[in-house]
């Protein structure tokens, strides 16, 4: 799935084609996604000028010049692409800008996204953001907030890591590289990390630290390029942050940390892989 710094890069991409082109032509070529279409979607579109794209978490919200927001969640393997036809079997939404003049299509063979329409005067109160925590890279992202949202859980460290309300846009992948930089065994709980004080501990600073740093160096990068994500052109040439992995995806190999010599292993938490190094990770 897709995680916020791939998000991220379809924001950025999306930008310098949409941002202040009017939308001319709308064509739903089912009913739904993940779920139903909202039934006014087209008309809503039709006729409305992009002014600007933001994203929360995973989600991108693209505002328009008639008060409303269009939400959209690419799932586990939607993409935006630019001027392409839209006559694939998985081209599911059809747009057209400044009576054709460019064209972007939203494909999704599993149809996990979603699509949704809100006033933008009140986005921080639809359903999918209301619950959002703070973000990586944000003021709102501090050592107290995350701490907060460690303190007294017995679950797994990465499993609340994954918890959108403690931390929004952290997604498996990334969770895993967090835990490595930060020495932390993923099977640790999170109140065994956060410690029983309200004093900010070490671990606690160091899983600050390297998540604003991996989330930094993914989006510099233009985000992951595993599995079915591409970017807005649609090659699936988006960086080469996976190049600098350290454990994801690495079982049975060696540990890339200096002096290690540990070799990373695979567990599975809460139905998701984890990798880890069970030597420099305690």
């Amino acid at each position: 799935m897709p995680e916020m710094p791939e998000v991220e890069t379809v924001r950025r991409g999306l930008i310098p084609h949409w941002v202040g082109r009017k939308i001319s032509f709308v064509d739903l070529r089912r009913p739904d996604l993940r779920f139903p279409f909202p039934s006014n979607l087209e008309e809503t579109l039709t006729g409305a000028k992009v002014t600007e794209i933001g994203r929360a978490s995973k989600y991108l919200l693209i505002r328009l010049d008639n008060g409303n927001t269009w939400l959209s969640h690419l799932g586990m393997t939607g993409v935006w692409t630019i001027d392409s036809p839209g006559d694939g079997k998985h081209d599911h939404v059809y747009v057209e800008f400044d009576d054709g003049a460019l064209t972007s299509t939203y494909s999704d063979h599993r149809r996990f996204g979603i699509m949704d329409l809100m006033p933008t005067s009140s986005e921080r109160e639809h359903k999918l953001l209301s619950g959002l925590g703070p973000e990586p890279l944000t003021n709102d992202f501090t050592l107290e907030s995350l701490k907060s949202g460690l303190h007294g859980r017995r679950s797994p460290i990465k499993t609340v890591l994954l918890d959108q309300r403690v931390v929004a846009g952290l997604g498996n992948i990334y969770v895993s590289e967090i835990l490595h930089r930060s020495g932390i065994s993923p099977t640790k709980t999170a109140a065994e990390v956060a410690g029983k004080s309200q004093r900010i501990v070490v671990a606690v600073e160091r899983i600050h630290k390297f998540t604003n740093e991996v989330i930094f160096e993914a989006i510099e990068a233009g985000g992951s390029t595993i599995s079915d994500f591409r970017g807005v052109d649609g090659s699936g040439d988006l960086g080469y942050f996976p190049q600098q992995f350290m454990v994801f995806n690495r079982e049975g190999e060696n540990c890339k940390q200096e002096n290690c010599g540990g070799t990373i292993r695979r567990i599975v938490q809460s139905g998701r892989s984890t990798f880890y190094c069970p030597r420099c990770q305690r």
